[in-house]
């Protein structure tokens, strides 16, 4: 799903006639695409019963408001700030970073989020992957600047914003609570860019609508998914997940919008693969570890 928004957002600029540099135009799309998504969910929440459970207490608004602009407002503030200032490969390799930065976080707030040898080979497989694709795709050009900062920083809020939500999500369901976060992130997302380009900055018709509204659902499904995904499995198992996200970016281009794709994009997916078995094949040796070891202590 993430994978499709990289192509059908290049559409929906040409569409709307979004230049590259134009941030605050992105950042107004952005927010009618979030807050959009955000209301999709509060709105399925709302007809499947969710919003309100037994024993399920809401979150504050302040720690809402926290989330929000943390997950959503900054992740893709500097996201699209970055964009502007930097090529394809340096945003595919630097948002590939999301998965280290969320390890990391998930250390940071629960210390039984171990970073053990495996972890550690499979996040280099996977920056391998991303090395291999975007210089394939591309060539070897690099150069560390304001864009390269600013996706990185992209990727930190994003990976600390999903080991937040992780947390944050205890006591309230999935659904009601990243809908929520979406419409907040989405809003504020829209007076930023609004500043300079207004509040509506674009003529749509019926192509305009089901761009957006394409994206609006994806983003709802998408963020809801691994939300849940986050929610009931540890960090460190899932993280590499996220590295498939420009490999598939790259693949659906080519059916999209006619983008060439190397070959080397093969060996890109495998490496990304392998990091992920090596790391999910780790956690089912540590497991198997942990039961002969109680069983041991039992018969003692």
């Amino acid at each position: 799903m993430w994978g499709s928004a990289l192509p059908v957002i290049k559409i929906s600029y040409g569409h709307f006639h979004i230049d590259s540099k134009d941030v605050f135009g992105e950042w107004v799309f952005a927010g009618y695409r979030f807050a959009l998504a955000g209301l999709i969910l509060i709105l399925l929440a709302m007809l499947t019963g969710q919003t309100r459970s037994p024993g399920r207490k809401p979150l504050s608004m302040p720690r809402l408001a926290r989330l929000g602009f943390i997950q959503t407002f900054l992740q893709y503030l500097v996201l699209y700030a970055g964009l502007s200032y930097s090529s394809g490969i340096e945003g595919s390799i630097l948002v590939g970073s999301t998965s280290l930065f969320q390890i990391l976080s998930a250390r940071l707030l629960d210390k039984s989020e171990g970073l053990n040898p495996a972890k550690w080979m499979g996040l280099l497989l996977g920056f391998l992957g991303i090395l291999v694709m975007g210089f394939a795709q591309q060539g070897v050009q690099f150069h560390f600047g304001i864009g390269a900062v600013l996706l990185l920083a992209s990727a930190a809020f994003g990976g600390f914003g999903n080991v937040l939500f992780r947390k944050e999500s205890v006591s309230e369901s999935v659904m009601a609570l990243t809908g929520k976060q979406m419409l907040a992130g989405g809003l504020g997302l829209l007076a930023i860019g609004a500043v300079r380009s207004g509040i509506a900055p674009f003529s749509f018709d019926a192509k305009g609508w089901l761009l957006l509204i394409y994206l609006s659902v994806l983003s709802a499904a998408g963020f809801a998914l691994w939300n849940t995904v986050m929610k009931y499995n540890a960090v460190g198992k899932v993280s590499l997940y996220l590295f498939l996200i420009p490999v598939f970016g790259v693949l659906l281009s080519a059916v999209l919008l006619d983008e060439r794709v190397s070959a080397w994009i093969g060996l890109s997916l495998g490496l990304v693969v392998a990091g992920i078995v090596i790391v999910n094949r780790s956690g089912q040796a540590g497991n198997q570890k942990r039961i002969v070891k109680k069983g041991v202590e039992r018969s003692l």
